[in-house]
């Protein structure tokens, strides 16, 4: 398929919000808000430097995003996993998880959240990836689905 990785560093603030405002506007739309959705230049170059996140290249071309934030002792946050529009369906998002799980060793538990309506979700993040649903919350307006994965 072609699919290679790279760490995103503080210059790639312009892009890494291309990639996150293509791939969440529709939940922002959904919703009304989406805290993947319209970040500035500021707030997506402090994340940068707080959460490493790699940048999805297809044939060259950046076509997403992963994040995950370690919590200590082989405890993770997976806290964006996103593809952009054109680019999904096409096992992408699945080969990518399977990549973060190989530059982290020591993992011993995965968490994330996503919003319990979107059905496409679920099923990838339990059907591709075999996360568990450990439970449901509200964050703002929006109720979440918690997965968790453990090894």
């Amino acid at each position: 398929m072609g699919l290679t990785y790279r760490e995103a560093i503080k210059p790639d603030a312009d892009l890494m919000i291309d990639i996150y405002n293509s791939s969440f506007y529709d939940d922002f739309v959904r919703y009304g808000e989406c805290p993947g959705y319209g970040k500035t230049k500021s707030q997506m170059e402090a994340s940068i430097l707080r959460f490493p996140k790699h940048i999805i290249m297809k044939d060259g071309i950046p076509v997403g995003v992963i994040s995950l934030e370690n919590k200590g002792n082989g405890m993770y946050y997976l806290g964006c996993l996103c593809i952009i529009p054109a680019y999904q369906g096409l096992g992408i998002g699945t080969q990518a998880f399977r990549y973060m799980l190989s530059i982290c060793p020591d993992w011993k538990q995965i968490t994330l959240v996503t919003p319990s309506d979107k059905e496409q979700n679920i099923k990838f993040y339990t059907e591709k990836c075999g996360f568990s649903v450990t439970g449901r919350e509200m964050d703002g307006n929006v109720e979440v689905t918690i997965f968790t994965m453990e090894r």
